[in-house]
């Protein structure tokens, strides 16, 4: 396995999960629950945190989750999902959802949902930990990072806005 201070490609830890949707998982008008599509994406999130760290990381923040589309009972549903930022101790993954029918092969994937977690790396003792850094590997990957720097930017600003507001500042 490589050193935890090498720096690693997107492609390292890019996953893809699925599973197929059943009626335990279905609201009241009869989709998908949305907290049922955010803990797939999550775990999917997980994974690739897990093994761009090397070790335990845990979810720290939901930067942003937009559903697109229903997801229907029966869906096939995949998640995609790659590192698009790394820092000290944090990385940014990001989830693409699709879906299909289970019962049709023809038809196309559906973008149902995005989405952009904030992971943070932990030891044994459950203390952030560092993580390797992010080696980009094609223009897509760059854009991915600078965009995921942005998002960082601004939600570091926003807690920056907070505390102030609360501290009379």
């Amino acid at each position: 396995m490589t050193s935890s201070h090498e720096a690693r490609t997107p492609g390292f830890s890019r996953i893809e999960l699925a599973q197929v949707t059943a009626r335990s998982q279905a609201n009241l008008l009869g989709n998908i629950h949305g907290g049922d599509i955010v803990k797939l994406a999550d775990s999917a999130a997980g994974v690739v945190a897990q093994r761009h760290s090397g070790g335990p990381a845990v979810t720290a923040a939901l930067d942003e989750m937009a559903f697109l589309e229903p997801v229907r009972v029966g869906d096939i549903v995949r998640t995609f999902a790659q590192i698009n930022w790394a820092g000290r101790s944090s990385m940014e993954i990001g989830v693409r959802v699709e879906t299909q029918p289970w019962d049709d092969a023809t038809t196309e994937s559906r973008h149902v949902a995005s989405a952009y977690f904030v992971f943070v790396a932990i030891d044994g003792a459950g203390q952030a930990r560092p993580v390797p850094a992010l080696r980009p590997e094609t223009a897509e990957d760059e854009r991915r990072m600078r965009e995921a720097e942005i998002r960082r930017a601004h939600r570091l600003a926003r807690r920056a806005e907070i505390d102030a507001g609360r501290s009379g500042s």
